[in-house]
């Protein structure tokens, strides 16, 4: 059996993209999964998504790591695969979606831009030399010095794995501050094991977090990751972080077809 895919790419984090909405695909097939993320013996992405119906939203989206099971919420992920409902011409410019954090709005500019609202945080646990939220997923958020030079993978292999996290572990994200509102991080992603060019739902923990520990007073943060520029917004009200905005570009790389 062929299958239809869809490759794109949002400041680098790439994912496989499946209009699922027949409700074909096998989606209990973890090695399938693995082996169309596998940038060897694949299509080669960081995830999989698949866009399904839902009876209350514009549509679904189910996120599957490159390691072929389902994870938590993506960030990047979801803002490509508004591009890719919009492309697909299930929405025109603005959208709501569910995914497994919850319901989603996202819009998409003129030049493609596209500005994803990510759920409310709240809990955010600041220690000495790190910070620790859920902002879709779990994210580790800690300054460190030459970030240009940072052995990410080893370290945040030691700290995913560590006792600090136990068996569920986390995502690290190693930061280093450029100026007022500016930060550049680079991102361990549980469940690709590797780090990333970039990482939405940790480029959020990381502008919250520089917030909450007193790194800027800003409300509008830039962050530069590997793969380019994002941007996140939100409104603060005490401890609550609402009105959280991912904002960067989502794009469409290629289209093909593989052997299922």
């Amino acid at each position: 059996m062929q299958l239809e895919f869809y490759k794109y790419q949002g400041t680098g984090n790439d994912f496989v993209m499946i209009d699922n909405r027949s409700g074909f695909f096998p989606k209990e097939n973890v090695q399938l999964v693995a082996r169309f993320c596998d940038r060897r013996f694949g299509i080669g992405a960081d995830g999989l998504i698949l866009l399904e119906n839902d009876e209350v939203t514009d549509f679904k989206m189910v996120y599957y790591n490159s390691d072929g099971n389902t994870s938590s919420m993506c960030g990047n992920g979801g803002r490509c695969l508004v591009a890719f409902a919009k492309d697909l011409n299930v929405i025109r410019d603005s959208c709501t979606f569910i995914a497994t954090d919850g319901l989603h709005h996202a819009s998409v500019a003129n030049d493609g831009i596209v500005s994803l609202q990510m759920i409310d945080v709240t809990n955010i646990k600041i220690e000495t030399d790190y910070t620790f939220m859920n902002t879709g997923s779990p994210h580790h958020v800690q300054l460190v010095e030459d970030l240009e030079h940072y052995n990410v993978k080893e370290n945040g292999a030691a700290l995913r794995y560590g006792s600090l996290y136990g068996a569920a572990g986390s995502n690290i994200n190693f930061v280093k501050k450029i100026n007022e509102d500016t930060f550049s991080l680079r991102t361990y992603e549980r469940g690709v094991e590797d780090e990333t060019l970039a990482c939405g739902t940790g480029a959020t923990a990381v502008a919250i977090a520089m917030n909450a520990t007193g790194q800027t007073n800003a409300s509008s943060i830039k962050l530069n990751v590997e793969g380019g520029k994002l941007e996140v917004s939100f409104d603060k009200m005490g401890d609550l972080f609402t009105n959280v905005f991912l904002i960067g570009p989502a794009e469409f790389v290629f289209k093909g077809v593989i052997e299922i």
